[in-house]
């Protein structure tokens, strides 16, 4: 069955941070979020203490199940009771709040499965408290991973605007970032943006390869990874017939990349790309999840407990990861119903 328009999950976040308020806050900007049937999921209360806090007064139809998600008149809510508003201390780290993100996901994820939506799109997290929750994963995306019963390499993207990020490592001590640069791990990143780039409306991504050493390696007196792994890791990502290029200095490449040269670089390690991007937009930079069977976003930034309940969250960047998860949303619906 074809469907007009994505369907989009949106998780509430960490019961204890931002997360309530910015969705409050995406739902009131209805020209957002026109082009999409959205499902708020989490507990009512919440999302009321959302709105309180956002100052926002959006009454949410509430639906019994996935099956009534799609081609309602506006946002509906999902209910469900994974938390007490006793067991919540705004702005703290707290093993219930982690416990409450995973049942949330755990349901979307049954959902995408299932086909009844074509992209979650879910407010920002804690790792810490996910993990006294009971998360066993390094992170969200590894649990996705399992969840979903991906065979492959995932990845985490970061974006800014039209400038995206891969990395050929994430949440590992920078230490042992280096036993990470392997060919096979950057024809992975390689090639998970270029599908995901294409799926966000890309038709053909240039992709730049940073080197890992100062200055590329300087001909192989300050490290030899460019020469004897990343350059031709960056040739067989050819042969594979991406647009590929490098490896460059990662010092000087996020300037040309931020001026327009690359739609995506493809970094060693985390703060590699971190760093540049947050520097260049820190309230509008979104986390991509990359190489699960569904489209998944949020906001790049964290759960700002130091300004929790104050109504100032600046809600820019769940806006543009929520668009990122339409334009991929009905990507995936198209390529399913074909």
């Amino acid at each position: 069955m074809t469907h007009s328009r994505p369907c989009i999950a949106v998780p509430l976040g960490d019961p204890a941070g931002i997360g309530p308020e910015l969705v409050a806050k995406l739902l009131a900007d209805r020209q957002a979020i026109e082009g999409a049937d959205v499902v708020v999921v989490g507990d009512p209360w919440l999302w009321q203490e959302g709105q309180r806090v956002a100052g926002t007064s959006l009454t949410l139809p509430e639906i019994a199940s996935w099956e009534q998600v799609r081609g309602q008149a506006g946002p509906v809510l999902l209910p469900l009771d994974t938390i007490r508003p006793e067991e919540v201390e705004f702005g703290r780290v707290d093993a219930a709040c982690g416990a409450s993100v995973l049942k949330v996901l755990a349901h979307c994820l049954d959902a995408a499965q299932a086909g009844r939506i074509d992209a979650i799109c879910f407010a920002p997290l804690n790792k810490l408290a996910m993990k006294r929750g009971g998360l066993r994963h390094e992170d969200e995306l590894h649990f996705f991973a399992e969840y979903l019963q991906v065979p492959g390499e995932v990845c985490e993207f970061n974006t800014l605007g039209s400038l995206w990020t891969s990395r050929i490592s994430s949440h590992v001590p920078l230490s042992e970032a280096a036993s990470y640069v392997t060919p096979e791990r950057i024809l992975n990143a390689t090639r998970l943006i270029h599908d995901a780039l294409v799926a966000a409306g890309v038709t053909q991504p240039r992709i730049a390869v940073a080197a890992i050493n100062p200055h590329a390696g300087e001909g192989g007196t300050c490290g030899r990874e460019e020469i004897d792994v990343i350059a031709p890791a960056v040739e067989a990502c050819i042969a594979a017939g991406y647009s590929a290029q490098g490896p460059f200095p990662a010092d000087t490449l996020f300037r040309r990349a931020r001026d327009g040269e690359f739609d995506a670089v493809v970094t060693m390690y985390h703060d590699q790309g971190q760093i540049a991007l947050k520097l260049l937009g820190f309230e509008r930079g979104v986390t991509v999840q990359g190489g699960l069977p569904i489209p998944i976003t949020t906001p790049a930034h964290g759960t700002a407990f130091d300004i929790v309940g104050q109504g100032k969250a600046s809600v820019e960047a769940m806006r543009h990861a929520f668009a990122i998860a339409c334009r991929m949303g009905a990507h995936h619906a198209l390529n399913r119903s074909a």
